[in-house]
């Protein structure tokens, strides 16, 4: 049947924060004391999964919480420099007119998100912000209970390989709780090039809420 529900990620899923991640990433690196993102990395860590991120970067746990709250200062310092994807605010009212309901959970503050989705913040309606590198699974339950919406009539539309283990349960929820799709889950794997691709972001999103 088709979705009613939709649970958006916000950056590198309706933001296109990569830009300003790459120019940030380096400077917290050493900040903070773990390696340095080369050219070379940016491939291979689309790919990994949180921990092996979390391993190739040298992070340890501990110092997670303390990178969260500098990376949100930071972007609440230069949220002007990261925008919407195009067509973002299109595809959002479009999903909404049609009666799909949505909500954003995201690392982000959630007054950073209403900041970057500007006139499209309307449209949500549910926000649950600031979660932890671990924490999605327990936000994506909370938004569903919210909603009063089951597993089976809600989609969650991420740009990362932790967005499928955050929907999937892998760290806390039973597996399959909520499967991720939509735009990136196709090929399995983070794909920026495919969100600027002539509109196709929109309309693979649009598709997959409707037919699926």
């Amino acid at each position: 049947m088709p979705y009613s529900f939709v649970i958006f990620d916000l950056d590198g899923t309706l933001a296109d924060s990569f830009p300003w991640l790459q120019r940030n990433v380096n400077d917290v690196a050493d900040r903070f004391g773990f390696r340095r993102v080369t050219e070379n990395d940016v491939e291979t860590l689309r790919h990994a999964s949180t921990r092996e991120i979390l391993d190739r970067l040298e992070v340890p746990l501990w110092k997670l919480p303390f990178i969260a709250r500098h990376m949100r200062r930071l972007k609440t310092e230069q949220a002007a420099s990261i925008p919407l994807f195009d067509g973002v605010g299109e595809m959002l009212m479009t999903l909404a007119k049609s009666g799909v309901r949505l909500a954003l959970v995201s690392s982000d503050t959630e007054a950073n998100a209403r900041e970057k989705l500007g006139t499209s913040t309307a449209l949500f309606a549910d926000f649950d912000c600031a979660a932890s590198i671990f924490g999605k699974p327990a936000r994506f339950r909370r938004v569903l209970k919210r909603a009063g919406v089951s597993a089976a009539e809600a989609i969650a539309i991420g740009d990362e390989t932790r967005d499928i283990e955050a929907a999937r349960g892998r760290h806390r929820l039973r597996r399959g709780d909520l499967g991720l799709r939509g735009a990136e889950r196709a090929e399995g794997a983070p794909a920026r090039s495919r969100l600027r691709a002539d509109g196709g972001y929109r309309a693979q999103i649009d598709r997959n809420v409707r037919r699926a």
